[in-house]
Formats: structure tokens, C-alpha cells, sequence
């Protein structure tokens, strides 16, 4: 009995090695690092660190952009402001077509001319000169980043 329990250990042994082995090899292949699991981690790793330097770059990019653009917003807005100075004096100048025209004789064309004179300075006294504003600097490139965008996504 006590033989046959050995042999019966010695197999189970033999057995458990075995299985040992081929679990190692098993192993080896899994984490080898240009097929198995390892390679895959090694370049999912390599390909996290290119899409932070992207993210990065890209990052840099749009706030080039978002600085050129608020110049440009800041100077349209100035533009407008200036043109709504422009149309409300224009809304202080008299009409040509609504001054009734008047014949004038050759004795009172002097004093006509006089009154006319006395407008106009009149005139140019109300009007008042625009301040004259700094354009901001033109930036030198603007760079675009074009995205894909997802179909499925709702924006």
C-alpha cells in the first residue's frame, strides 16, 4: 500500500511540474513585448504620450486663436461704435431737399451770403471731432485646427 502511494505522489508530482511548465511558458509569451500583452501596453503607453503632446499643441493653438479673435471682436466693436457716431450725425445735418430753395435778388444776395456764412460757422462749432482710437496689431499667422466630428454625437 505504502508503494502504491508513492507512485501515486511521485505521478501527482510529475504532474504539477508539468503544469508549472507550460503555465511559464504561458507566461513568457503573454508578457513578451512584441506580441503578447506587454507590447500592446507598451504601445498603447507610447500612443497616450503622443495624443498629450497633441492635446498640448493643440491646446496652445486655440488659445492663439481665442487671443486673435477677441482682438478682432474688440476692434469691430470699436468700428461699430464709431459708425453709430457717424449715423447719428448724420441725423443732425440738415436735409438739402427739405430746405425750401429761395431766390435771391442781386441787392440781397450780400447779406444772404453773410447768413450762410454765420450757419456754417454756427455749424462747425456744434460738430465735435471724433477721438481717434489705437488699432490693436494685426497678429502675424492664425492657425485652424480642424476636428472630426462624430455623427452620432449631439452638439
Amino acid at each position: 500500500m505504502d508503494l502504491i502511494a508513492d507512485i501515486l505522489l511521485a505521478a501527482g508530482a510529475l504532474g504539477a511540474g508539468f503544469y508549472c511548465f507550460v503555465l511559464s511558458r504561458r507566461l513568457k509569451r503573454f508578457n513578451d513585448l512584441e506580441k503578447g500583452v506587454g507590447g500592446a501596453v507598451a504601445v498603447l503607453s507610447s500612443q497616450v504620450d503622443d495624443l498629450n503632446k497633441s492635446f498640448a499643441t493643440a491646446r496652445q493653438m486655440t488659445e492663439g486663436s481665442s487671443q486673435a479673435l477677441d482682438q478682432l471682436t474688440g476692434r469691430a466693436e470699436s468700428v461699430a461704435q464709431r459708425l453709430e457716431l457717424m449715423m447719428a450725425s448724420m441725423h443732425d445735418m440738415p436735409e438739402a431737399a427739405a430746405q425750401p430753395q429761395r431766390v435771391v435778388s442781386a441787392q440781397a444776395a450780400p447779406a444772404v451770403a453773410e447768413e450762410n456764412d454765420a450757419l456754417a460757422v454756427a455749424y462747425e462749432a456744434e460738430v465735435v471731432p471724433e477721438p481717434e482710437v489705437e488699432e490693436p496689431a494685426q497678429p502675424s499667422g492664425v492657425m485652424f485646427v480642424r476636428h472630426k466630428r462624430d455623427k452620432n454625437r449631439v452638439a
